[in-house]
């Protein structure tokens, strides 16, 4: 039996920055990211996450510009993040079939629409902290910040601002026995998109809740409760660096938990950027993980690129 890879996929895997976000555009950058991530099949069973920031964004905009102009009832986070699974999920297990076909690989791809379970008394719900949508100027997302009663803040690498919502921790991927089972037998498997459709419960009852997930901490968990070998966290860099875009940035390519623990602590990777990443890494490894992996989809196979975080 291969060994389990879990590998979460970055926005910019699906959307560059640059880009209005075509399904043109989309799909090109899907099919070369999934182009290298269907090598890993040679060492591994694969389950696909993914994140979902300018999708889900760009659903809720329709949202509202949807009820303004014609009065069609506003959907609730959770909803929308569950649209953003269907559409980023059949998108990505699309391509990938496509690739085997190309490379004579047979594998069964399947896209899970995934609940993950969070606290109702989680204190993200009162401070919001996670990015959606698109980055606006300063004015303009004063002016919805204002129409909407929305919160932005300014991303850490001054890309511009973004609204942010509430974003709990993760305690359980609800459906992870499938998404196991399913990649023990050789199926690729998508799941947790954009961190999965947060949820809480009640009486053994589930209800859905305005939030959402960091991708890589429902990335992670889920990695440990299926028992993952491996964590990949495929990003817009090869490597993770101290002092970044400063004169002595310096790439890193290996880490200790305690090593990236401190540079954490000490304000290294930016929270709205390669912190949550470095966060998920070293929860995977604490947790029970052998090996976490961050770098560009293009290194994947590269065994001296990447940084990793051990024990």
């Amino acid at each position: 039996m291969k060994k389990i890879a879990v590998v979460a996929l970055g926005g910019n895997a699906l959307l560059k920055g640059s880009q209005i976000g075509t399904i043109n555009e989309q799909e090109d950058n899907t099919y070369r990211t999934c182009n290298f991530l269907t090598e890993l099949l040679k060492q591994y069973n694969l389950v696909i996450t993914h994140g979902n920031g300018p999708q889900v964004g760009n659903i809720l905009l329709r949202n509202e510009a949807g009820y303004d102009s014609y009065k069609i009832p506003k959907m609730p986070l959770d909803i929308c993040v569950a649209d953003s699974q269907g559409g980023i999920g059949y998108m990505i297990e699309r391509q990938i079939l496509n690739i085997l076909f190309e490379k004579k690989v047979k594998r069964n791809v399947v896209t899970l629409v995934t609940q993950v379970l969070v606290d109702k008394d989680d204190s993200a719900f009162q401070n919001p902290t996670k990015p959606v949508g698109k980055f606006f100027l300063k004015e303009e997302a004063e002016l919805l910040s204002k129409a909407n009663n929305w919160v932005f803040k300014e991303d850490a690498r001054k890309r511009g601002w973004r609204r942010v919502v509430a974003s709990p921790q993760p305690i359980r991927i609800v459906n992870k026995e499938i998404v196991e089972a399913l990649a023990k037998k050789g199926n690729i498997v998508i799941a947790a998109g954009g961190g999965g459709i947060p949820v809480v419960e009640k009486d053994g009852i589930f209800h859905g809740v305005d939030a959402v997930i960091d991708k890589d901490s429902a990335s992670a968990l889920l990695a440990n409760q299926i028992g993952a070998d491996a964590f990949f966290i495929l990003t817009d860099v090869a490597k993770v660096s101290i002092n970044f875009q400063k004169p002595n940035a310096k790439e890193l390519d290996k880490l200790s938990v305690r090593q990236a623990t401190k540079y954490l602590k000490a304000g290294e990777f930016g929270s709205g950027s390669m912190g949550p990443k470095i966060q998920a890494a070293i929860s995977f490894i604490k947790n029970g993980g052998k090996e976490a992996v961050i770098t560009e989809s293009t290194q994947l196979l590269n065994p001296s690129a990447g940084t990793r975080i051990v024990a």
